[in-house]
């Protein structure tokens, strides 16, 4: 019998403009179950962000959690202008032509919906139904802004704790969290660095974001609407209740076109809800088993 409990690595080479670099994922559940859900995470963050949904959803699924390119155990790119959502979904259709799965759902938070968007609204997309975590074909500029402001900063922590702290502060808007949930949060997120420990992301993802003018990101909104029009599957919205990159004007708009996505806010969660808390989960796993 498999063990569904414990998390597994892999990777996989994907072609960019200067090579091959390498993509590395954790995996949970059967690996043989033909019924894969991918979790793709945010921005700045990497593929362990999932380990609690993932655990969760082990038993029916091939849950795969990638770290998306300059994120995580996956390498850092030649090219930093490779940072960007048209190379992620090439990189997550290789991912998905080597895991050869006959059914696949997907989760994805903040960055991971855009990708996710991008995907199911291409013709013949594999994806059966999507989770968009906090995220849409509308992002508050003023969002992208606050963003930009602590995103590629060179940091050190002493300790594991102090990284703790730090990114707390940055993160109060993920919403209330254990200690001891945070620090799981927290370690995967971290890389050695001389004595203490440094980002574990690479720090010239800023270079393509805070290239975004407001003309840039209103081209980018409308190819996102289209695409959003076009998917065909069963789609969930998750929306933190005082998130200030999805709107509530731009959630309803989503109710009401494209997928007609079903709606559920998480109170007293801004961007983004980390589908850690009990409730979170049941939520992701109810849409996703459910008719």
């Amino acid at each position: 019998m498999n063990n569904t409990s414990s998390p597994r690595f892999d990777s996989v080479q994907c072609l960019d403009t200067r090579g091959l670099h390498r993509m590395a994922w954790t995996e949970w559940g059967d690996p043989h179950n033909p019924r894969v859900l991918l979790c793709v995470h945010g921005l700045t963050r990497q593929g362990r962000d999932f380990d609690t949904l993932a655990q969760a959803l082990a038993v029916d699924y091939r849950v795969v959690c990638p770290d998306v390119v300059g994120r995580g155990r996956s390498d850092w790119l030649a090219d930093p202008a490779g940072y960007a959502i048209p190379s992620y979904v090439a990189d997550m259709v290789t991912l998905i032509a080597r895991l050869n799965a006959r059914e696949l759902h997907w989760v994805g938070t903040s960055m991971g919906g855009l990708i996710g968007i991008s995907l199911a609204g291409l013709q013949n997309s594999p994806i059966r139904k999507l989770v968009l975590n906090d995220v849409g074909p509308k992002i508050e500029f003023e969002a992208l802004t606050r963003i930009g402001e602590y995103l590629g900063e060179r940091a050190h922590w002493a300790t594991v704790d102090e990284a703790a702290d730090a990114l707390w502060e940055l993160s109060k808007s993920f919403g209330p969290h254990t200690r001891e949930q945070w620090l799981a949060l927290t370690r995967p997120q971290l890389i050695p660095d001389g004595a203490g420990f440094k980002p574990h992301y690479d720090p010239r993802l800023a270079l393509p974001f805070h290239a975004v003018t407001p003309q840039v990101a209103a081209a980018g909104e409308l190819m996102l609407w289209h695409l959003y029009d076009q998917i065909q599957c069963p789609t969930m919205v998750i929306r933190g209740a005082e998130s200030d990159l999805l709107s509530a004007a731009t959630t309803q708009l989503m109710a009401q076109r494209g997928p007609r996505a079903r709606v559920h806010e998480v109170a007293g969660v801004g961007h983004a809800p980390m589908l850690v808390q009990p409730d979170q989960v049941e939520a992701v796993r109810s849409f996703l088993l459910g008719p």
